[in-house]
Formats: C-alpha cells, sequence, structure tokens
C-alpha cells in the first residue's frame, strides 16, 4: 500500500470558498509503546531505553532518542543537547521523546499501562507520568500534563487518569518553539518538543522497573502558520 507523508497542515472539507467555509484541521497522533522488560537491543520491538537514555516515538522498533534542552524560540548556533539524569538509588527516570511541528494544538493524550511495573527493589515515595517539553524532575510541574501513578506502589494497569491544571490548558493551544531545526532553508525552523516521562522516587535503595508497559498517544492538528495570507496560501487552495 503507497504511504504519503505531508509538509501539512492537512485541512479537510467540502466547501473551500466563499463566507461559509467547512475546512477543518485533520487531527493527528503520535505514539509509542515501551516495555520496561527490554532494556538491550536498541532498535527491538518495545525497547524501552536505560539510564540516562529516552527512546524516541517516531522509530519502529525503538531506538535512542535526542533529547534538547528547550530554546524557548531564541534563535541559537544549534540546539542543545540533553539527557535524562542517570539511576540513582533516590531517583530513576524513563521516558519516550516525540517531535511535532511548532504551535501545535494539542487535544490530549492517552496513556495505558497494560501490564503494572514491577521489579523495583525499594518502596516508592511517588510514581509519576510528566508529560512537558523537556525532561522534567521528580516532583516538579511539566508543560502539559502529569498522572499520578501511585505513592506506595508502582501503578495499577489499565488507562491511567491524566490530569490537567488551567496553566497546562492553555499551554496545550499551542506547543513551545524547543528545536531550531538544523536543516533549516526548505523546512520549517522549528520544531516543539513532547517528553513523557516516567518518574519513580524512593528514600533510598531504589532500582529500576524491571517489568511493566507504557502506550503513549498524543491527538494534536498543526496549524497552517499562513492562514489568512491570501497572497501566500489562497483560501481556496487547490481543485
Amino acid at each position: 500500500m503507497a504511504r504519503s507523508t505531508f509538509s501539512g497542515p492537512i485541512l479537510s472539507g467540502q466547501n473551500r470558498f466563499g463566507p461559509l467555509r467547512d475546512i477543518g484541521y485533520s487531527v493527528l497522533e503520535q505514539d509509542a509503546y515501551i516495555d520496561f522488560s527490554v532494556t538491550t537491543g536498541s532498535g527491538t520491538a518495545g525497547y524501552a531505553g536505560g539510564s540516562g537514555q529516552f527512546v524516541v516515538s517516531n522509530t519502529i522498533p525503538n531506538l535512542p532518542g535526542q533529547l534538547y534542552t528547550p530554546q524557548a524560540g531564541v534563535a541559537a548556533a544549534a540546539p542543545t543537547t540533553a539527557s535524562p539524569p542517570a539511576d540513582t538509588a533516590t531517583n530513576i527516570y524513563r521516558g519516550v521523546i516525540m517531535y511535532l511541528p511548532q504551535n501545535c494544538q494539542i487535544f490530549d493524550f492517552i496513556v495505558d499501562m497494560p501490564t503494572a511495573m514491577s521489579g523495583i527493589t525499594a518502596t516508592p515515595t511517588g510514581v509519576n507520568l510528566y508529560i512537558s517539553n523537556g525532561i522534567t524532575a521528580n516532583g516538579g510541574t511539566p508543560t502539559y500534563a502529569s498522572v499520578a501513578l501511585g505513592t506506595t506502589t508502582t501503578g495499577t494497569a489499565g488507562r491511567q487518569t491524566v490530569t490537567y491544571s488551567a496553566t497546562q490548558l492553555n499551554n496545550l493551544l499551542s506547543t513551545t518553539l524547543d528545536i531550531q531545526n538544523p536543516q533549516n532553508g526548505t523546512q520549517p525552523a522549528w520544531f516543539s518538543q513532547l517528553v513523557f516521562t516516567v518518574g519513580i522516587a524512593a528514600a533510598s535503595g531504589l532500582t529500576a522497573p524491571t517489568a511493566g508497559q507504557f502506550n503513549f498517544v498524543v491527538r494534536y492538528a498543526q496549524p497552517d502558520l499562513n492562514i489568512g495570507n491570501t497572497t501566500t496560501y489562497p483560501y481556496g487552495n487547490f481543485d
């Protein structure tokens, strides 16, 4: 079957001309599946990364992903690379990195845990998922959303409840300019970075989970940055 990739945005509708246009944005999604029992063999299905290493969403099977320090729209010679913190006896992080078009509107996140985490040798003081534009330390406030997975347990299997503050709901309206495109020219100048961070904290003696599965999904729309400009982007587009 043929496959096509569009530079976007993807608009759909029946009436593209006149005052009663019914054109709307198509909803896009990215997803990633990780299995904490898969800790070796980068490039294998479900690979969950490891100490100081997250995986990227848009490769099949999973490969190590590159985390960047968000630039907040400030131009630089090149984006600054970053790494998740390495495992310690008090904090462990695992996660997934996604790259979105700039200024996307995020509609929602789906966080499924088919199998609860297990194999940790200490009693956690907190197990949380942080959804942000960069790494979020345990106890921190993410840009977009969070999930409380447990306090003295490592979570319960099933679809998780994603929570949003008023500030986070406003942040969902337009993703930030995080990564300056090193191949800019004919391509857009910026990416938005989206990071799902599973953070596990304990008083001491913490080890990484040896089992547990997550499926992360984000649904969003790519905006038309030229909408309303009839010179560079006619309203009717092409027949």
